[in-house]
């Protein structure tokens, strides 16, 4: 990591995990204590302090076949225009080449910017669609699957396997894995909304028809990080209520190590990939 005035970088542990949401939670993302906790255990995250307080992060979060996933890039606001944030992006990149791994993120417009100029190449773009469903619920659809089922459907889109991630996702209380027609995804808890995903289906219609049967027995708010390409399922999403909140550019920093047999409908969030 190379010399500077700035304040030191630091590698947080365990007890870092409050801190962390308390950043996250002022810039409005999703995140929940056990999703920091991912990154604290499963992963390597850096951080910067103004005295006692965490007022940076950045997470590089290892996955297999040399891939590696940053993310949880954050400033506070009393600390922002300083080169924090790409102070600690490079220290993630460091600790990737040191382990022979690709990075990858997925962007804001505003991040791209920035992270092009650090060699990111941009790859396929999102888009996070937010639902608000005040109507009531029925009970839990009974087509429930396996988190093997999962696994391997996420590894042929994905070209990873994460079944540390995806079952340390199954395991929360209030998450489920639901199935039909040859379509899969995984529902789970958010700070302010559920997430829908990852979600692979043989067809968007077959995707559209699940998020469907996931709607009926859902009663609160809901978010669903859509791949863009796939087009008649985000038009399915837009015209059933949901809303686009923002854009998202996935973006690939060293070779590509591995290809996906299929593309996703939904992923499993821009901080997870």
């Amino acid at each position: 990591m190379a010399a500077t005035d700035g304040p030191p970088i630091l590698k947080l542990g365990a007890d870092d995990a409050i801190p962390g949401l308390a950043l996250s939670t002022e810039a409005h993302w999703n995140q929940t204590e056990e999703d920091w906790r991912i990154f604290l255990r499963e992963g390597v995250v850096f951080g910067i302090r103004d005295g006692v307080r965490l007022v940076a992060t950045a997470a590089l979060l290892p996955y297999s076949g040399n891939n590696a996933w940053i993310s949880m890039v954050l400033v506070s606001g009393t600390h922002r225009r300083r080169g924090l944030a790409t102070r600690l992006v490079e220290a993630c990149l460091e600790t990737a080449r040191k382990n022979d791994l690709t990075s990858w993120l997925d962007a804001t417009p505003d991040g791209a910017a920035v992270y092009g100029p650090l060699g990111f190449m941009p790859t396929l773009q999102l888009r996070r669609l937010k639902l608000v469903k005040p109507s009531r619920a029925e009970a839990p659809p009974s087509s429930s699957a396996s988190i093997d089922a999962l696994r391997a459907r996420d590894r042929r889109a994905t070209g990873f396997d994460r079944t540390a991630l995806l079952s340390a996702f199954a395991q929360r209380s209030g998450s489920r894995i639901v199935a039909a027609n040859g379509a899969i995804a995984l529902v789970r808890d958010g700070r302010t909304a559920r997430h829908i995903g990852p979600l692979l289906a043989d067809h968007a219609a077959a995707a559209l028809a699940l998020v469907q049967m996931i709607l009926r027995s859902e009663t609160g708010p809901l978010l669903i990080d859509a791949v863009a390409s796939q087009g008649p399922f985000l038009e399915g999403l837009t015209a059933s209520g949901w809303t686009i909140e923002r854009p998202f550019q996935r973006m690939r920093f060293g070779p590509a190590r591995t290809a996906g047999e299929e593309l996703p409908f939904a992923v499993a969030g821009p901080e997870f990939g």
